[in-house]
């Protein structure tokens, strides 16, 4: 797939990593991690490791503040299964908040990469599909999860990049398979809003 646009969002998506098989219809983005891929710098490790990669589907964010929603649906096969709404701000800078099987039940994971990666579990969820959100406010960005797309949950909110950087995100999707043999993806429902959450904690 070269650069596609699809029609919920107001900019165009460019194919990042391994092949990911992106395919886009009637309102479903569709990708597929291979065997071992994942995106991700081991914590404690050395600080020049290089990070793994996985598929990703990704576009320059507008500027200002944004929303981007999309319900999450994995072929859970193998732990840490995951789709993933994904952020890029730089080489070895982006975060990832994640509908992931961990390592036995589906649950939200955040992971935010400053160099070297962290890794938190946030809640355990039912079933394969949960929607997922990832905004900008003002400099800082936030996560947050949703069982029904319409009350959502707080997970993080963190900074990332410097403030040169910010302006220039790269944000979209993401598919992996770190210990399995790959891992198929939908990511529907997907939207797009030009303005952040009026409040981080309230369920809006």
């Amino acid at each position: 797939m070269t650069a596609v646009q699809l029609p919920e969002l107001p900019f165009s998506l460019e194919p990042f990593g391994p092949e990911g098989q992106w395919a886009y219809a009637d309102g479903v983005l569709t990708g597929s991690a291979g065997a071992k891929q994942d995106r991700f710098v081991p914590p404690g490790g050395d600080a020049l490791e290089p990070a793994t990669d996985a598929p990703r589907l990704l576009g320059a964010a507008p500027e200002g503040d944004f929303q981007l929603i999309a319900r999450v649906t994995v072929d859970f096969a193998a732990a840490f299964d995951a789709g993933v709404l994904y952020l890029h701000v730089g080489e070895r800078d982006w975060a990832k908040i994640c509908l992931e099987l961990s390592p036995e039940r589906p649950t939200v994971c955040t992971v935010v990469t400053r160099g070297q990666s962290d890794d938190v579990n946030s809640a355990e969820v039912e079933g394969d599909s949960h929607w997922l959100r990832l905004s900008r406010t003002g400099g800082a960005f936030a996560f947050h999860a949703s069982a029904d797309g319409e009350r959502w949950t707080f997970v993080r909110f963190f900074t990332l990049g410097t403030e040169e950087e910010r302006p220039a995100a790269r944000i979209g999707f993401l598919v992996q398979s770190p210990t399995g043999d790959g891992c198929a993806v939908s990511f529907d429902r997907i939207a797009f809003r030009p303005s952040a959450p009026a409040d981080l904690r309230d369920g809006s």
